[in-house]
C-alpha cells in the first residue's frame, strides 16, 4: 500500500496487514509528521491489489490495460459532469386558465448531461466488480484460492469450510516413558448457515524452527455441525518427540482448500 506524508509529500510502501482493516496512525521518517490511515484508504488499497491480481491471473496484455486506462479517463469525465450543479430553472408564473383555452406548457431549462461512452460503462463495470470482490469474497476465494492470502492480510479472512477451531490447548500427563503422554483438546464450532460436515482432524508436533516432527489423525467427534453448535475433540500421543515445542491442529484436507481459521496452534508443554 502506498502512503504519502501530508506535510512533506514523502512516499512509503507499507504492507496492508501492518495497517489492518480498522486503520492506524503512522509517522513520517523525514519530517516526523503523524497522520491516520483510514479504513476507507485500506479498502481502496485492497481493491487496487485485487484488481492487479485479477489482471495478472487473466493474462491481460498491454493493449487491454491501455483500453482500461482510457475507460477510466472517460469515467472520470462522466463523474465530473454528474457532480456539476445544473443551471437553476427560472420560475415562471403560469397564466390563469381561460375558458376553452389550454395553457401552453412551460419547458424547464436544464443542463444536458453527456451520455456515458462504452469506455465509461466498462469502467463502471470494473468498479462494480471490485466492490463485489470485497462483499462476495467467499466466491472469489473459491474461484481463485491464491486470493485468500490477500483477504487475510487485509483483516478480511474467508472461511470456506464453515467450521472454526477454538480454545485449543496441549498438555502432558504422566505415563510410560520419560515423555509421558501428550494430550491435545479443543472445540469445533459450526459457523455456516447451512451447516457443515466435519472432516478428520490432523495434529502436528513441531520443533523450535516450526518444522513438523510427527503428525497423526483422529476421527471427528461428530459427523456434522449446524451453525452455533460446538463439539469437543481430544487427541493423545504416547511418548511424543522430545524436540517438540508447539502443536498445530487443522483439518485433514485443509491444505488443498486454503480456508481461513480452520487450523489452530498451541504451545507444547
Amino acid at each position: 500500500m502506498l502512503i504519502v506524508c501530508p506535510a512533506c509529500a514523502s512516499e512509503y510502501q507499507i504492507a496492508l496487514d501492518r495497517v489492518g482493516a480498522e486503520g492506524r496512525s503512522v509517522r513520517c521518517a523525514a519530517c516526523r509528521e503523524t497522520w491516520f490511515i483510514s479504513p476507507d484508504e485500506v479498502s481502496a488499497a485492497l481493491e487496487a491489489e485485487m484488481s492487479a491480481a485479477m489482471m495478472a491471473a487473466s493474462g491481460t496484455d498491454p493493449d487491454a490495460a491501455e483500453s482500461r486506462a482510457s475507460a477510466q479517463a472517460d469515467l472520470d469525465a462522466w463523474e465530473a459532469a454528474l457532480s456539476a450543479e445544473p443551471e437553476p430553472v427560472p420560475s415562471v408564473e403560469e397564466p390563469r386558465p381561460r375558458p376553452r383555452t389550454k395553457p401552453k406548457p412551460i419547458k424547464a431549462k436544464g443542463r444536458r448531461f453527456p451520455l456515458a461512452s462504452p469506455g465509461a460503462a466498462l469502467g463502471l463495470a470494473l468498479v462494480a466488480g471490485l466492490g463485489l470482490a470485497v462483499l462476495g469474497r467467499t466466491g472469489v476465494v473459491r474461484a481463485m484460492p491464491q486470493s485468500a492470502g490477500l483477504y487475510a492480510r487485509a483483516g478480511l479472512p474467508v472461511n470456506l469450510r464453515g467450521l472454526d477451531l477454538r480454545d485449543v490447548v496441549a498438555f502432558q500427563v504422566p505415563g510410560e516413558g520419560a515423555q509421558g503422554q501428550l494430550v491435545v483438546e479443543g472445540d469445533l464450532v459450526g459457523v455456516a448457515a447451512a451447516g457443515a460436515e466435519v472432516p478428520p482432524i490432523e495434529v502436528e508436533v513441531r520443533d523450535g524452527r516450526d518444522q513438523p516432527l510427527y503428525r497423526w489423525q483422529i476421527a471427528p467427534p461428530r459427523p456434522a455441525l449446524e451453525k452455533g453448535e460446538t463439539a469437543r475433540f481430544r487427541a493423545s500421543l504416547s511418548a511424543p518427540p522430545a524436540q517438540g515445542r508447539s502443536v498445530r491442529v487443522h483439518f485433514a484436507n485443509a491444505a488443498a482448500e486454503t480456508p481461513a481459521k480452520d487450523d489452530a496452534s498451541a504451545k507444547h508443554p
